[in-house]
């Protein structure tokens, strides 16, 4: 079970500096997909690292944090910040130049953990600025990327980190090097180091751009069957009640492992990709079209590495297969609403249309290497979910409302467009995002203010210059008090809560209305999955109003709820406005940084219920855009009261529709 986020933004180091053991990776039940990805890496780091995907409790941080001790000790420059060989020094290191016959000292491989709350300067490194302020000096302060070279660096809940970080710490994995500009610093050093990232979908996804820059991923959910999660939690109480026996009754086979990655590690440069397992594995990415060639370069190295750790001196198709496997699922998401997956049966056709002649029957047939252990993937790692957009389980016969199609039927969704952007009015302090403008922690630098953290220099030395003769300065350093210290302010964006309140009852099913809301409401989910917003659904029909989708990250999920969604009954628009206020309410108690923004779309009838406008007091306040679906050649206007009543802005559903969407929701007006 993954743990929460460290407050202290201080490296957590594993191996050889923790007092209690870890618990071996070898004593893990399951998750064969798992522990064979992990292995790949360890083998060869050049494959771009793990992104491990999960429901809660399944064991992801227990997995990861495993593997640091079965990785080879490094022999390091003794004094070395940086963690440089001696046999190769950075030339570049900030702690050089090193001596070539400056001798090597052994140590642990690190296991390095960013937390979710860390900044820039942790992440990469910055100016010392103690030493700058009270020595004159300028040094460079390194930060978790030179920590983590040339062992492991994991991101729990990556998917939580801020885009800008992920970028960063991609961009150092992919080039193999740090680079900082800042506060008058210029320095670059090495860091290669093997990324690891766990995320739960529920909680948000990460950008397709960034999925494609983690060389494997893996799907984990907890086995069904009730002898092998009986088998997890006894191992489990023997560790938590013994450690150190626990671990000594796994030392023989936690000792063979990494051993055997040792070994895999010296005969992998001696491993052949023949131009037959080369074409396979061409042929099977253009088969999935996926998006230029990193993963074509991934999967060839992932082949590699497994050829290695089977003790082969060439690739096989089996070893393409499984890297194919691991490698592709996350690079065929055309959108956010598509489910990571990959389809065996396109697998196993690319691979037989491009077999090699004579045909290799070094494996074991088509489904060779889908065991159990970490040799092969485990089926029993595969989830049975409904994807994303598949229809919903067979309902019994209704009565066919207007346009002829069955009330209670899910209705299409029209195309996806893209959005303009719509804003919550005013500066927040929420959670950094894509949207409203606000004070966050990550931005441009617009000013300073008195406070201690995330220092701003230039204005700290001008706050203190002027006392330093009263203060008796008499050498090249400052006399600094606490009052002297300012913080930076940062404009920046952050990202809301947009709560889509839907009218679903039977009028909305007339004219292929549903269709033209449910296009336009699945355009402002992609838009609010760009911007790092949190949405909601609700819907009104019948005789009352229901929370469809509770307030969440996850915007799959509300696409998934949506496209399921059925329409009938009559427009109880009180309901579902009295709803939008309890969820609204709820939320700032949980989250009052996080400005909401609600979305109303109705065409302003009410068939049941007490008048709307009574409910919609309950609303001042909060940035909202109307969506008017009223259609026909004689319009009521009720939308466009309803939205002045709300002091929001109000948007007809054909200008939703229409190409480009031209004037989607404007900025909300001010309260």
């Amino acid at each position: 079970m993954s743990p929460a986020a460290p407050a202290s933004i201080a490296p957590r180091i594993g191996r050889g500096l923790m007092s209690s053991p870890r618990y071996p990776f070898s004593a893990v039940v399951g998750l064969a997909d798992l522990k064979l990805a992990l292995l790949i890496n360890a083998v060869s780091p050049g494959v771009g690292g793990v992104l491990v995907r999960g429901e809660k409790g399944t064991a992801k941080s227990t997995v990861v944090r495993a593997l640091a001790a079965l990785l080879p000790p490094l022999t390091v420059v003794p004094g070395c910040r940086f963690s440089c060989d001696p046999a190769d020094p950075d030339p570049s290191c900030p702690d050089g130049p090193h001596p070539p016959d400056g001798g090597g000292a052994r140590r642990p491989a690190r296991l390095v953990e960013l937390p979710v709350g860390a900044s820039e300067d942790r992440l990469l490194g910055s100016l010392d600025i103690e030493r700058a302020l009270t020595e004159g000096v300028k040094a460079f302060e390194p930060g978790l990327l030179a920590a983590a070279h040339r062992g492991v660096l994991y991101v729990d809940e990556v998917n939580l980190l801020h885009d800008h970080l992920v970028d960063l710490l991609l961009d150092a994995a992919a080039m193999g090097r740090c680079h900082v500009e800042r506060e008058g610093v210029s320095v670059q050093h090495a860091a290669r180091f093997l990324l690891v990232g766990t995320m739960n979908p529920e909680e948000g996804e990460l950008r397709p751009q960034l999925l494609d820059r983690f060389g494997l991923t893996v799907e984990v959910a907890a086995t069904r069957d009730p002898a092998e999660r009986a088998e997890v939690v006894r191992r489990r109480l023997r560790f938590e009640a013994d450690p150190a026996g626990f671990a000594a009754a796994w030392a023989d086979a936690e000792a063979e492992l990494a051993a055997r990655i040792a070994a895999a590690r010296e005969r992998l440069p001696g491993v052949a990709l023949t131009d037959a397992a080369l074409r396979q594995i061409t042929a099977v990415c253009a088969a999935f079209e996926v998006d230029g060639l990193r993963a074509d370069l991934v999967t060839a190295r992932a082949a590699i590495a497994l050829a290695a750790w089977h003790g082969r001196d060439a690739v096989t198709a089996d070893d393409v297969r499984q890297a194919a496997r691991l490698a592709l699922p996350h690079r065929r998401r055309r959108d956010p609403f598509d489910a990571p997956g990959l389809e065996e049966d396109r697998l196993e056709q690319a691979l037989r249309e491009h077999a090699p002649e004579p045909p290799d029957d070094d494996g074991d047939g088509p489904g060779g290497g889908r065991g159990a252990g970490p040799d092969g993937p485990a089926d029993s790692a595969e989830r049975d979910g409904t994807p994303p957009g598949a229809p919903s389980p067979a309902r019994p016969p209704a009565q066919r409302g207007a346009g002829g199609r069955r009330e209670d039927e899910p209705a299409p969704a029209d195309a996806i467009c893209r959005p303009r952007l719509f804003t919550v009015p005013g500066v927040g302090e929420g959670t950094p995002g894509r949207r409203s403008k606000a004070r966050t922690p990550h931005g441009r630098a617009t000013g300073a203010r008195p406070g201690t953290r995330d220092v701003h220099l230039t204005a700290t030395l001008r706050a203190a210059a002027p006392h330093q003769r009263a203060r008796g300065r008499t050498g090249p350093g400052l006399i600094l008090t606490p009052d002297d210290l300012r913080r930076t302010v940062r404009d920046g964006r952050e990202g809301n809560l947009v709560l889509f309140v839907v009218d679903a009852s039977g009028s909305m099913a007339a004219r292929r209305r549903m269709r033209a809301v449910k296009g336009a409401v699945l355009s402002l989910l992609l838009d609010a999955y760009q911007r790092r917003d949190k949405v909601g659904l609700i819907t009104f029909r019948g005789t009352g109003a229901e929370l469809v989708l509770p307030p969440t990250s996850s915007v799959e999920a509300g696409a998934r709820r949506l496209r399921r969604l059925t329409t009938g009954g009559r427009t109880p628009l009180a309901a579902g406005l009295r709803r939008a206020a309890e969820v609204l309410r709820a939320e700032r108690l949980r989250d009052p940084a996080r400005r909401p923004l609600l979305v109303l779309v109705t065409d302003g009838r009410a068939t049941h219920g007490p008048d709307p406008e009574r409910a919609a007091a309950l609303l001042r306040g909060v940035a909202a855009v109307v969506v008017d679906c009223e259609s026909g050649p004689v319009r009521l206007g009720l939308a466009g009261r309803l939205a002045a009543r709300l002091d929001a802005e109000a948007v007809r559903l054909e200008e939703l529709a229409a190409s480009g969407l031209r004037r989607v929701v404007r900025d909300a007006r001010a309260a």
